[in-house]
């Protein structure tokens, strides 16, 4: 069986990638970009194939999907930085949704039965309220970022596809998720960055941080790629899925996980740049019904997963050192 997995070089293309390759017969290959670091499947270079393709060019991705023929589509490429979305809306939105648009009409124009797994997101939630929660797939949708908006408009634009042409499209809204691997840009990994750099000597024992009361709901990459694998095995056609652990903890909490696995002193300072135009209040997801029609849970504790994320920042600063 060959999938397709877009953005294989990012944090969760790489996840799922190993976790594909553990699979029996299948036959795995990848989109890149030009200049696209390929660090993160540096160890699985030799076991997959990778195409390279721009998204945004509809020849680009129709001479994709006509000569690799996926059986399998896992849609994780996107412009997946929120702060970055609010900076460069157009360039967020045109990446995100066009290129959405070109896997789709290029996949009905080969007449394809290929199995699509559109990687949504819990920002599509944006404004909820205290007692709208645990978020649910019936929650109403209220985006309050360039990134969201693009993530609600791929949502809406699998389920059209499935409506007008009966595609095989299931759709995952995936709560946060973190663990090795994951970018700097992002709070976790920012966070365990700071600790190991500060472990090193490389910078003084000052922690950056921004709002530390926003709550996320956070799940390992490594149960969630498992979570994106059932979805195109068990999920149902046109169906919306939230997947998620099923609890939130404050970033205040998360960085208090973490500053617990170092013995270095270390003391906290807001940056005003790491606030957001709007911040989402609270992201606290219900997976009941995906749970119900896969199987499929979080079962990494979430200490195991800051404590590798910090490890693999620890090796990395190693090596660059």
């Amino acid at each position: 069986m060959k999938i397709l997995i877009t953005g294989i070089s990012g944090f969760v293309g790489s996840h799922l990638a190993e976790y594909a390759l553990k699979q029996e017969n299948v036959e795995v290959y990848g989109t890149i970009r030009k200049r696209s670091p390929l660090e993160n499947i540096k160890h699985i270079l030799h076991k997959i194939n990778l195409v390279e393709c721009d998204l945004r060019d509809p020849f680009s991705v129709n001479k994709t999907i006509s000569e690799v023929r996926p059986e399998k589509i896992f849609h994780l490429a996107a412009q997946s930085f929120v702060p970055t979305s609010w900076k460069a809306p157009g360039e967020t939105l045109t990446t995100n949704i066009l290129g959405q648009l070109n896997i789709f009409e290029a996949v009905r124009q080969e007449g394809l039965a290929t199995r699509i797994q559109v990687a949504c997101s819990s920002e599509e939630y944006g404004k909820v309220y205290t007692d709208e929660v645990p978020i649910t797939e019936e929650n109403p949708l209220r985006p309050l970022s360039p990134y969201g908006v693009s993530k609600v408009t791929q949502d809406f634009l699998a389920y059209q596809y499935y409506a007008s042409y009966g595609m095989f499209v299931v759709r995952t809204r995936a709560f946060n998720h973190t663990g090795p691997r994951r970018g700097k840009e992002f709070v976790t990994s920012n966070f365990a960055m700071q600790v190991a750099e500060i472990e090193k000597g490389l910078r003084k024992p000052v922690l950056y941080t921004g709002n530390l009361e926003a709550l996320r709901d956070f799940t390992d990459v490594r149960d969630m790629v498992k979570g994106y694998w059932l979805s195109l095995e068990k999920g149902d056609p046109g169906e919306v899925y939230v997947l998620a652990s099923g609890k939130a903890y404050a970033i205040r909490e998360v960085l208090e996980i973490l500053l617990n696995l170092t013995t270095v002193k270390i003391t906290l300072q807001q940056d005003p740049t790491r606030l957001r135009p709007s911040d989402v209040p609270i992201l606290h997801g219900d997976a009941n019904k995906f749970k119900n029609k896969t199987g499929w849970k979080a079962e990494i504790p979430f200490e195991k997963t800051v404590e590798d994320l910090l490890n693999y920042w620890r090796l990395k600063i190693d090596d660059r050192w």
